[in-house]
């Protein structure tokens, strides 16, 4: 594989996926101290992308429509379709992995809570009063933020101020969350409904922004938003429909454009003074096909952009080919140089991890 010229990895046994980076990302992950997650629910994979001896290294591990992603310390929780997964980290066996002496990282499935097809978007991990580690769900056919408990689907804990009922409908596609200090601070949703579906009606004008304490608008009128962020200080939103980041002031609701990508813009990472962006390659006669930047479907890329925050410039990027249409999460893991995954069960390479003899 060459950087910055077509490169093939085979995200299952039966599909290879062709990609083409930036001359730039390797030496920019490797800069930035930092390995970044990919979840697509469209092709059913957790994607790790590190750096190998210079070059761009990429682990795949499947997970039925894997959505929201968080990391906390060694830990990760995936989304699923209808169950949420923990996975451990096991850095002591990493090494042994083959190739062996290239990673630095492995993470395997430890245990899983099922949920149902609660159509679980993001995940995002807090702490409890008690300063313990909390697993945030945005459970947006429920219209609420809920926990888990082994004993049961899931705990509901808030839903927005105008959502009247608890009720498999989907009211106002609440997708995204954002933590500050620990405890969930803002969502998006896509429309103030009520209605079964609702949101449906009128998408592409009506994304907004709540502040979680109050419920109150924080900033209104987006298309699509996604993956609001709390960075340094600063609220970060997606404008999704419109292919855009954007920096909102709480205060006031304004917003300013950070940059502008060539993709449907869901998931996003902010780490040392970068935004990782996901984006997505929409069709005409997709469900987010009256998206305004669906207008320039055949211009769409699927992949991540890197953004420079201070500047707005895209200063990296990495494109799918084939066997990728979407992105759905994208999460930085912070120290990880070249991370992968055991193999998957019942596959030959797969791996188990024992108490010592």
């Amino acid at each position: 594989m060459t950087a910055g010229a077509d490169e093939e990895h085979a995200a299952d046994p039966g599909t290879e996926v062709r990609y083409r980076h930036s001359t730039s990302l390797p030496g920019l992950l490797e800069a930035a101290g930092c390995s970044v997650l990919l979840s697509t629910y469209q092709a059913g994979q957790l994607a790790a992308v590190g750096v190998a001896d210079g070059r761009l290294s990429f682990a795949f591990r499947r997970f039925d429509h894997a959505m929201g992603v968080a990391v906390d310390g060694d830990r990760i929780a995936v989304g699923g379709k209808t169950q949420v997964w923990t996975l451990r980290e096991q850095s002591d066996i990493a090494p042994s992995i083959e190739p062996a002496g290239r990673h630095d990282r492995c993470w395997l499935p430890a245990s899983s809570v099922v949920t149902g097809e609660i159509r679980c978007h993001e995940l995002a991990w807090g702490t409890t009063d008690a300063g313990e580690p909390d697993l945030w769900v945005v459970n947006t056919l429920f219209s609420c933020l809920a926990g888990l408990d082994p004993r049961y689907s899931f705990v509901p804990r808030w839903r927005p101020p105008f959502i009247s009922a608890l009720a498999a409908e989907d009211r106002c596609h609440l997708n995204g969350l954002a933590v500050r200090d620990g405890r969930p601070a803002f969502v998006t949703v896509m429309a103030r409904t009520d209605e079964p579906g609702g949101w449906r009606a009128a998408r592409n004008d009506t994304g907004t922004v709540l502040d979680v304490p109050s419920g109150e608008v924080v900033t209104t009128g987006l298309s699509m938003p996604h993956s609001p962020r709390w960075y340094d200080g600063q609220l970060f939103v997606l404008n999704s429909g419109m292919g855009r980041l954007e920096r909102v002031d709480p205060a006031s609701g304004g917003r300013e454009v950070v940059a502008v990508l060539p993709g449907y813009a869901r998931g996003l990472a902010l780490h040392d003074g970068l935004a990782f962006v996901g984006l997505s390659r929409i069709r005409e006669t997709s469900t987010f096909g009256g998206a305004p930047i669906a207008a320039y479907h055949d211009q769409l890329v699927c992949g991540v952009g890197v953004i420079d925050l201070r500047t707005g410039d895209t200063v990296a990027t990495l494109q799918f080919e084939n066997g990728v249409e979407e992105i759905f999460d994208v999460q930085v893991v912070p120290g990880a140089r070249c991370p992968t995954f055991g193999g998957p069960a019942g596959d030959a390479d797969e791996v188990w991890v024992l108490p010592a003899p």
